[in-house]
């Protein structure tokens, strides 16, 4: 009983500072581009461009929705170990590539400096206690890694296409006009390669730290 009050309160923080987070990057976006001329139509939609947004999105809403709508079909798909254990992978790669490849381009203060640090170190962070806590083991295998790189490989490919209209891409190493299709599908490959590891990473823990922890909990009832 302990055990749950706990994790009910630990999910609800987390969704909570995720729902925070997201509104507050969205928000700035808008009085920024505002200030600019730029009609906030176009900032909503370029706002839902990056990776990051929609991982945090995806990740919110797999803690939202099966506490408001438990017995629906999407809550119970959101609340799978499997669907759980691929956020997990998600935001993690998120937050890897931001520290390796990202945080040095930019110098964000006051607010935004609390949006991008909730979005790429609170959350992901956060998110992994949860899972490694209160996510119960999946019987993750191997080629799970391979089946969750179907969200980031629609990602790519809507950025492609999206760029070839509007001439725009959220991330510099996913830029066509610097860089050519070549350049960018071999930085994508390097990408998909990520996913992959961190994929296999979630599955030993799944497999070895998880199992571990369900084994010490069930021997102390």
């Amino acid at each position: 009983m302990q055990n749950e009050k706990t994790r009910q309160v630990f999910e609800l923080a987390l969704l909570s500072l995720a729902w925070f987070a997201l509104v507050l990057q969205l928000c700035l976006g808008v009085v920024a581009e505002l200030q600019r001329g730029v009609a906030w139509q176009w900032t909503v939609f370029n706002y839902f461009s990056y990776f990051t947004i929609l991982t945090n999105l995806f990740l919110a809403a797999g803690l939202t929705v099966p506490r408001l709508r438990p017995q629906s079909r999407f809550g119970y798909f959101l609340l799978r170990p499997t669907v759980r254990s691929a956020s997990l992978v998600y935001i993690a790669v998120v937050a890897l590539v931001y520290a390796a490849l990202l945080r040095h381009l930019w110098n964000p203060t006051g607010w935004r400096w609390l949006g991008d640090g909730l979005l790429h170190d609170v959350i992901p962070i956060g998110y992994f206690v949860h899972w490694v806590l209160f996510v119960p083991p999946a019987r993750l295998r191997w080629r799970d890694a391979l089946l969750w790189l179907s969200f980031p490989g629609g990602y790519l490919a809507y950025t492609l296409l999206r760029g070839e209209f509007v001439g725009l891409y959220p991330y510099p190493f996913l830029n066509v006009l610097r860089l050519g299709y070549q350049g960018v599908l071999v930085n994508s490959a390097f990408l998909a390669l990520a996913f992959v590891m961190m994929g296999w990473l979630v599955v030993m823990l799944d497999r070895h730290v998880k199992g571990m922890l369900a084994v010490r909990v069930n021997s102390r009832r």
